[in-house]
């Protein structure tokens, strides 16, 4: 395919699968041109707003991502939502190729009475609220209590069961925004209940996140020795998986450990489920019915055997979404866009001509941050081909210009990357006196304010 101008691919979403899908559609010897859109002011995605405050050298990866975003022919526009401000049918338009990477982007619900009552939410919120995303600034989290039970036994369950656990002085270095910060410092809480409908042989976490529990200054980690007596399947797998294996020898170690007078503890509870969450106007208790793991160990079969726990706060883990953009043809049982490898497919299976994805909302919610980058490699590898083959799209309107005169129509303030970096620069300022990594900005009008003042500054 020979054209007398670059080729112009929007990316939406400006996570790792995205970033990491602009770099493999930069570095290589074809003129491309990248314009990364963001529904946020703010860039990088999950490293930003959903990987834990305590977890520094994770969010380090961002410094790769500056790098990509400093090649030529790198834009974001951020504060720009598709749906809102811009359809997809804009995009075909404007672009000879769009690369969806939107992440998954709603939680699994448990299905089960009193799911809606206030003090039940998912992990998803809990986790945007103490990492400052302006979405749920005002979100009402009451920690004046007691027990909280999380609801899942993957990385996100134990990220949320850590921060309810740490102490003011292992929080204070972190960049937890200031009001989470607060609430959390502030808590009564004594008591954090994980509870995993299967086995410790079938528990999703890592063995690292396992660890850290066991390594916290103010809490105790509670495992019942009943709990870690394995089915023949379950102990027969531990031969072929050897994190698991790893994960139940450290259970077994922290069930052989003495409460000590630490004022917190957390528990692990396996083979239960909750049936309903109990309360008038709150939550006050949470009913779980006891499970067995079928012959294969693969699935957990509820018993009659029931208990009730009192608890204040219920924090659901259970999984992810995608949600469908109007328009691109969209999987509704896996939730995710219909693709293959990448390659977006209609709904007879024959590709859709310049339409990618990569990511969660290509594969589902699998994999650590490492994980993107191969998916997005693989994704900007078939581009790149079709490129080749001369099977993109033929945008009528093929140039910045243009989406920017369409933004400017609809009145779309939009933030580009001098924008973020002065959020960031602000941030990491207000920081460095207190010994923080950055003190987040946390609403739509402290960020969008931030990035203005650059444009403001640039056009006196």
């Amino acid at each position: 395919m020979t054209l007398d101008r670059p080729l112009r691919i929007a990316i939406v979403g400006s996570g790792p699968a995205g970033f990491y899908a602009a770099g493999q559609l930069l570095g290589g010897e074809t003129p491309i041109e990248v314009d990364m859109i963001e529904r946020l002011p703010t860039p990088w995605g999950l490293v930003r707003l959903g990987v834990a405050p305590d977890h520094p050298k994770i969010k380090a990866v961002s410094r790769v991502f500056e790098k990509i975003a400093a090649r030529p022919g790198f834009r974001f526009l951020g504060n720009v939502e598709i749906g809102r401000d811009l359809s997809h049918e804009d995009l075909t338009r404007l672009y000879d190729a769009v690369v969806y990477a939107v992440g998954a982007q709603s939680d699994r619900k448990m299905g089960i009475p009193g799911e809606d009552l206030p003090g039940s939410l998912p992990a998803t919120a809990f986790v945007a609220w103490y990492n400052g995303h302006p979405d749920y600034e005002g979100l009402d989290v009451d920690l004046g209590i007691k027990r909280v039970v999380v609801i899942g036994n993957g990385n996100v369950a134990v990220d949320v069961t850590r921060m309810l656990a740490l102490t003011r002085e292992e929080l204070s270095p972190t960049d937890t925004s200031d009001a989470a910060l607060e609430a959390l410092c502030a808590s009564g809480v004594e008591e954090i209940v994980m509870v995993g409908r299967r086995g410790p042989a079938q528990a999703a976490f890592t063995t690292p996140e396992l660890q850290e529990l066991g390594e916290l200054a103010g809490a105790d980690v509670v495992v019942d020795p009943a709990d870690l007596e394995l089915d023949p399947a379950s102990e027969a797998s531990l031969d072929e998986n050897a994190v698991a294996r790893r994960n139940v020898e450290i259970m077994r170690e922290y069930a052989t450990r003495e409460r000590t007078d630490k004022p917190r503890a957390v528990k692990l509870r396996f083979l239960w489920s909750p049936v309903a969450i109990n309360g008038s106007e709150k939550v006050e208790s949470i009913e779980l019915v006891r499970n067995e793991l079928s012959a294969d160990g693969k699935r957990a079969v509820a018993t009659g055997e029931t208990e009730t726990l009192e608890c204040g706060l219920v924090l659901r883990s259970v999984g992810y979404r995608g949600v469908p953009i109007p328009g691109v043809p969209f999987d509704e049982e896996r939730a995710t866009i219909r693709n293959d490898r990448g390659r977006v497919l209609d709904e007879d299976g024959v590709q859709v001509r310049g339409l990618y994805c990569t990511g969660w909302i290509k594969r589902g919610p699998s994999g650590i941050i490492g994980t993107n980058k191969k998916d997005a490699t693989e994704t900007a590898e078939l581009l790149l081909e079709d490129i080749a083959a001369g099977i993109l799209g033929s945008p009528e309107a093929p140039t910045a210009e243009a989406v920017d005169a369409l933004l400017a129509e609809r009145n779309v303030p939009h933030i580009e990357y001098d924008g973020w970096t002065a959020i960031d620069t602000h941030e990491r300022t207000a920081g460095e006196p207190h010994g923080r990594p950055r003190v987040k900005l946390c609403s739509w009008d402290e960020l969008l304010a931030a990035a203005r003042k650059v444009a403001a500054e640039q056009s006196a």
